[in-house]
C-alpha cells in the first residue's frame, strides 16, 4: 500500500524540500506550483530528483480566493490516483509539515475507510456573510483580480457591495446538492476521492457553479462527499493542527515554539502554517521529534 501527498504551493520553495525529503519510497508526492510563482530552474531540477515526487506541474494560475485552486487540487487528485496502489491521500500546503513519525503514517492509514474532512452544513451561523452564503450568492472575481494587490482588492469589494446595493444575487439552482463547508484541508480513501473525481466529470454544472465563488476549495469536496454514500464514512477531524487565529502577522497564524507541547500531543498528522521565521526553532523541535 502507498499513500499520496497532494501539496499546492506558491512560495517557501526550500520548505516545500523539507516536506518532500520526509516522506520515503512508501509515498508518492504529487505537486502544484502557481504558474505565478518564479521557481529556479535548478530548484525544479532537484525537486524531481526525489524518487518519491511523480508530479510537478504549474498547469493553473492561482490567485487567492480563486476557483483554480479548486482545480489544481482536482488535477492532482485525478493524477494520483493513476497508480492503483495509491490508497489513502493527503491534501497539504507548501505551508505545512508532519508531526507524526513515517511509521505511524503507515500502520495508521493502512487499510482504513473513514474519511477524515472538516465539514458543516451552509449556510453556517459561525461565518460571516449571512452564514457564509454571501461567497456564493454574490459574484467573486478572484481569478480575474489578484486581491494580493490592494487596488484590485479594493474593486473586488467594491463590485460585492454593488451586487448587495442592487440586491441581486446568483441563483442557486434546484439542481444543486445541499452545500457544506470547511477547511481546504483533508485525508481521503482511494473509493472516496475516486468518487470525487468522478462525480465531477459527470456532473460538471457544479463545478461551473462554483465559478467566482469565495475559495470555492472549501465548499467542493464538502458538498459532493456530504451528498453522497461516503458521508457516514466522514469523521469531522481532518487531522490538522491550525491556530485560526492571527497572530505572526498571518491568520492563521505562523506557528512558534509555543505551539510545540500541544501539536506534538494532538493527534493531528500535519502542522500549518509553518515555513515563515516565526517557525524555524519550531521546524527544529518537532524534526528532532520525529527522529527520536
Amino acid at each position: 500500500m502507498k499513500q499520496a501527498i497532494l501539496i499546492t504551493a506558491y512560495k517557501d520553495f526550500d520548505h516545500l524540500e523539507e516536506i518532500i525529503k520526509f516522506f520515503d519510497e512508501n509515498f508518492e508526492l504529487y505537486i502544484h506550483i502557481d504558474k505565478k510563482s518564479n521557481v529556479p530552474a535548478i530548484q525544479l531540477s532537484r525537486f524531481q530528483s526525489y524518487m518519491q515526487v511523480k508530479l510537478i506541474s504549474q498547469k493553473y494560475k492561482v490567485n487567492w480566493g480563486g476557483i483554480n485552486h479548486l482545480k489544481s487540487i482536482l488535477y492532482l487528485s485525478e493524477q494520483a490516483l493513476k497508480n492503483s496502489q495509491n490508497n489513502y491521500f493527503h491534501l497539504i500546503s507548501g505551508q505545512d509539515y508532519p508531526i507524526k513519525k513515517v511509521s505511524y503514517f503507515n500502520s495508521f492509514f493502512e487499510n482504513k475507510k473513514e474519511e477524515h474532512m472538516e465539514f458543516f452544513s451552509i449556510p453556517n451561523s459561525g461565518l460571516n456573510g449571512n452564514g457564509g452564503l454571501e461567497r456564493i450568492e454574490y459574484f467573486n472575481f478572484y481569478d480575474i483580480l489578484n486581491a494580493k494587490i490592494s487596488y484590485q482588492n479594493r474593486l473586488i469589494k467594491s463590485i460585492i457591495n454593488l451586487q448587495k446595493k442592487l440586491n441581486f444575487k446568483r441563483s442557486i439552482s434546484l439542481k444543486m446538492l445541499q452545500i457544506y463547508g470547511g477547511s481546504t484541508w483533508w485525508s481521503l480513501s482511494r473509493d472516496c476521492l475516486s468518487y470525487v473525481v468522478e462525480f465531477t466529470k459527470l456532473n460538471a454544472f457544479v463545478l461551473r457553479r462554483f465559478n467566482h465563488t469565495l475559495c470555492s476549495e472549501e465548499f467542493y469536496f464538502q458538498t459532493v462527499i456530504m451528498n453522497s454514500v461516503f458521508s457516514k464514512k466522514v469523521v469531522g477531524n481532518n487531522l490538522r493542527y491550525i491556530d485560526w487565529h492571527a497572530r505572526n502577522g498571518s491568520e492563521p497564524a505562523f506557528l512558534d515554539d509555543s505551539d510545540y507541547e500541544k501539536l506534538i500531543k494532538s493527534d493531528a498528522f500535519f502542522a500549518r502554517k509553518i515555513g515563515d521565521t516565526h517557525s524555524i526553532s519550531l521546524m527544529n523541535k518537532i524534526k528532532s521529534f520525529l527522529e527520536i
